[in-house]
C-alpha cells in the first residue's frame, strides 16, 4: 500500500472514536448536490475515497447508489464497518485503489483530498472512473469570522508541522488539465450543534496532528481547549453551535 502521511496514520489510528464523536456531519443540501451535480442514484456506483469512519459515507448511501468505501487506516475502517455494515470496504489509498478500471460513476473525497493531492492520485482516480465520471471534493471549513473560532485556530495551528491543510490551497496544484476539467465550486452554511466537549474538545483532539502527539502534550492541548471554552460566554450552556462553511467542488473526468 502506498505511504500514508505519518500524522494521518498515527493520529487517525489513535483517535477514531473521538473522530466519530467530535467531527461535524454535513448539511442536508449535500444530498441534492450529490444527485444533481454528481449524478448519483440507483444503478450508479460511487467510491468514497478516504472514507474514514463513514461520516460522509452515510450521506452517499442516501442517494441510492452503490457505495464502495476505500480507507487506509485500519481503526477508521473498522469504525465504518461497524456503523455501516452494508457498505463494502477496502484497504487502499488514493494512489492504489484495489478496484478495476472504469468501475465507478463518481469518486468523492470528504475531508480527505488534501492528504493525497498529487498527480499520481488524480491519475488513479481517473483510472477507476468511467468516461465522463465525476470527482467530488468536500470540506467543512471553520467560520473564523467568529472570535472564539479564530481563537481555536490560533491555539492548534502551532502543532500542524508538515501536515497538509485545506486552507493552504496546495491541494489545487495537481489540477493542471491533465485528467479533469476545471473545478466548479459551491458552498453551504452548516452548524455543528452539541456539547462543548463534543464539538470543540473532541473535535480538535481528533485532528490528525493533535491526535498523533504524545499523551502528555495531548492532555495539555485538551486543558487549553477547555480553558478557552470557559473564557467565552458564547460557549457556556448545554449546547454550542459551531459555525462552518461546507465547500464542495466538482470536476469531470477527461477522455483518455
Amino acid at each position: 500500500m502506498s505511504k500514508v502521511h505519518t500524522a494521518a496514520q498515527q493520529g487517525f489510528s489513535t483517535s477514531a472514536q473521538a473522530y466519530v464523536r467530535g467531527r461535524p456531519e454535513y448539511p442536508a443540501e449535500i444530498v441534492d448536490w450529490l444527485t444533481k451535480e454528481l449524478g448519483l442514484g440507483a444503478g450508479k456506483t460511487v467510491i468514497d475515497l478516504g472514507a474514514g469512519t463513514g461520516k460522509f459515507t452515510k450521506l452517499l448511501t442516501k442517494t441510492g447508489a452503490t457505495v464502495l468505501a476505500v480507507e487506509p487506516v485500519d481503526a477508521m475502517r473498522e469504525q465504518l464497518g461497524t456503523a455501516l455494515p452494508a457498505v463494502q470496504t477496502f484497504a487502499g489509498t488514493a494512489q492504489a485503489m484495489p478496484l478495476p478500471d472504469a468501475s465507478a460513476d463518481a469518486v468523492v473525497c470528504a475531508q480527505a483530498f488534501h492528504w493525497f493531492a498529487t498527480t499520481e492520485a488524480l491519475a488513479e482516480i481517473h483510472r477507476v472512473l468511467k468516461p465522463g465520471g465525476q470527482l467530488g471534493l468536500v470540506w467543512n471549513v471553520r467560520d473564523e469570522s467568529v472570535d472564539w473560532v479564530a481563537a481555536l485556530t490560533r491555539l492548534v495551528t502551532p502543532y500542524e508541522g508538515d501536515a497538509p491543510r485545506f486552507y493552504k490551497g496546495d491541494w489545487r496544484k495537481p489540477f493542471d488539465g491533465s485528467f479533469f476539467t476545471p473545478l466548479l465550486e459551491t458552498a453551504f452554511p452548516y452548524e455543528h450543534v452539541g456539547s462543548a466537549e463534543d464539538v470543540i474538545v473532541d473535535r480538535f483532539l481528533s485532528v490528525s496532528f493533535i491526535a498523533a502527539l504524545p499523551d502528555d502534550q495531548k492532555a495539555h492541548v485538551a486543558a487549553q481547549l477547555r480553558a478557552l471554552v470557559a473564557a467565552y460566554p458564547a460557549l457556556q450552556g448545554d449546547t454550542v453551535s459551531f459555525p462552518y462553511r461546507t465547500q464542495v467542488y466538482r470536476a469531470t473526468r477527461l477522455a483518455d
